[in-house]
C-alpha cells in the first residue's frame, strides 16, 4: 500500500509555516477556543449541574448515568463521519458546520421538562460537538509541521483542558445563580458555540496546497480513506486503548461530584475537586507535549499517563479526606497531555499523515465514544455495592486501555516529525 503522505505531498503541513505566516497563530488560538467554548465548557457543565437538574426533574442516580452516557451516543457516528468528511471537504468548513449545530442543538437541552425529554435533547446535542476535535487537530496538522506539530496539538488540548476546568468550576456555582438557573446556562453555551462558528466562517482558507480544493492529486474517496485506515493494526489498538481510557474518564468525571456530595461534601467543594482534575491537566498539557517532541517518541508518555489515571481512579474507590484531592489531581495531571500526544501520534503514524488524519482520528474517537456511552450507567449502577465500587470498574477499563497501548508499534515517517 502506498504511503498517503507521499501520494499527497502537496497536501501535508510541510508548506504551512512558510505560507501561513503569522496567521497560523490566530488559527491556533481560534482552534484552542473552539475546544474551550464549544466542547469543553458545555460538556463538563453537566456533571456539576446534575444535582440541580436532578432535583428539578426528579432524576435518580442511574437515570443521571444514562443521561450522561447519552451525551456520547450519537457522537459515535459523528466522530467517524466528522473526520472522514473533514478530510474530504476541509477542516475549516467542517468546523463552521459543527460549531453552528452544536450551539443550536445544545440550547435545546434547556427545554427539557422530564427524564425522557432531557435524554432526547442531550442525545441530539451530543451529535455535533464530536465533529470538532478531530478537525481541530487536523487543522494543526495542516498549519503546523515537524517539531511544531506536537506544540500545536498541546495548545489546542490545553484549550480543551481550560474548557473542562471552567465548565466544572463556574457553571453551577457562578453561572447558574447569575443567569437564573441551569436552563439559561445551557442557552448561554449554545450562543457561544454559534459565535465561534461565525469566526471560523470568516477565517482564511488553508495554506495553498493544504486544502482539498487546491490539492493537485486525486484525493481518496470516503470508502478508500476508511479502507486505508482500517488496514492499520496500530489504529485498532489505539481505538481499543481509547475505548477503555475514554470510558473510564467519562464515567469517573460524571460520577465524582455526585459521589462527593453523597459523602457529605459541600457542593462548592465537590465541584472544586472536579475542577482540580482539569486544572492539573491544564498546567501540564503543553509541558507534556513539548517533552514528547523533545523525546522524539510518544508511546512512553501515553503509557505513563494511563498508569497515573489507573492509580488515581483506583485510590478514589477507598480514600477519604485530603487523599481524595491528591488522587484526583494525580489522575488529572496528564489527561489532556495524553490526548494531545495521542493525536500527534495518530497524525505521525505510517500510512496516515495529515491527508488521512481526520479519518483515522474519527475512527479511533468513534470507538472511544462507545466506551463513553456504556461506562457511566454501568459504573453508576454498581453504586449499590458500595459508593467506591464504580471507580473500581472504571479503573479496570483503564487497565484494558493500558494493555492495548503496550502492543502499539510507534512506526512513523521521519519526514513528518523532523522539520
Amino acid at each position: 500500500m502506498s504511503d498517503p503522505r507521499r501520494d499527497s505531498a502537496p497536501a501535508t503541513a510541510a508548506t504551512a509555516p512558510a505560507e501561513g505566516g503569522a496567521y497560523r497563530w490566530y488559527i491556533l488560538v481560534l482552534a484552542a477556543l473552539t475546544h474551550t467554548l464549544v466542547v469543553g465548557m458545555p460538556m463538563m457543565s453537566l456533571p456539576v449541574l446534575f444535582d440541580e437538574i436532578g432535583t428539578d426533574l426528579s432524576l435518580s442516580l442511574v437515570q443521571i448515568g444514562y443521561v450522561w452516557g447519552a451525551s456520547s451516543l450519537l457522537g459515535i457516528g459523528m466522530s467517524l463521519m466528522g473526520g472522514v468528511v473533514g478530510d474530504r471537504v476541509g477542516a475549516r468548513q467542517m468546523l463552521v458546520f459543527a460549531c453552528l449545530l452544536t450551539g443550536v442543538t445544545g440550547a435545546t437541552r434547556a427545554l427539557a421538562n422530564d427524564y425522557a425529554s432531557l435524554t432526547v435533547t442531550v442525545l441530539v446535542a451530543g451529535l455535533f460537538p464530536m465533529a470538532a476535535p478531530m478537525n481541530v487537530h487536523k487543522t494543526c496538522g495542516v498549519w503546523f509541521s515537524g517539531k511544531h506539530l506536537g506544540m500545536a496539538n498541546g495548545v489546542v488540548s490545553a484549550g480543551m483542558a481550560l474548557g473542562f476546568l471552567l465548565g466544572s468550576l463556574v457553571s453551577a456555582t457562578f453561572l447558574s445563580p447569575l443567569l437564573g438557573g441551569w436552563r439559561n446556562v445551557l442557552l448561554f453555551y449554545g450562543a457561544l458555540a454559534v459565535i465561534v462558528s461565525v469566526l471560523w466562517a470568516l477565517t482564511k482558507p488553508e495554506p495553498a496546497g493544504a486544502g482539498p480544493a487546491s490539492a493537485p492529486v486525486e484525493r481518496p474517496s470516503l470508502r478508500d480513506s476508511l479502507l486505508r485506515v482500517g488496514r492499520l493494526r496500530n489504529v485498532w489498538l489505539l481505538a481499543v486503548a481509547m475505548f477503555g481510557i475514554g470510558g473510564a474518564i467519562q464515567g469517573a468525571l460524571g460520577y465524582l461530584p455526585l459521589y462527593l456530595r453523597g459523602q457529605g461534601w459541600e457542593p462548592g467543594a465537590a465541584d472544586s475537586a472536579l475542577a482540580s482534575f482539569h486544572f492539573a491537566s491544564l498546567l501540564f498539557t503543553v509541558p507534556v507535549t513539548l517533552l514528547s517532541d523533545r523525546m522524539g517518541v510518544r508511546r512512553p508518555l501515553l503509557l505513563t499517563a494511563t498508569l497515573m489515571l489507573i492509580v488515581g481512579f483506583g485510590l478514589l474507590s477507598f480514600v477519604q479526606g485530603i487523599l481524595i484531592w491528591i488522587a484526583v489531581i494525580f489522575a488529572g495531571i496528564m489527561r489532556d497531555g495524553y490526548m494531545a500526544t495521542m493525536m500527534t501520534l495518530i497524525i505521525e503514524l505510517r500510512g496516515i499523515g495529515p491527508a488521512l488524519a481526520g479519518t483515522a482520528t474519527g475512527l479511533i474517537m468513534a470507538i472511544s465514544r462507545i466506551g463513553s456511552v456504556v461506562a457511566p450507567p454501568i459504573g453508576n449502577g454498581l453504586e449499590s455495592m458500595g459508593a467506591g465500587a464504580p471507580f473500581l470498574f472504571w479503573t479496570a477499563l483503564a487497565l484494558m486501555g493500558f494493555a492495548a497501548l503496550t502492543a502499539v508499534r510507534e512506526e512513523r515517517e521521519r519526514a513528518v516529525v523532523g522539520g
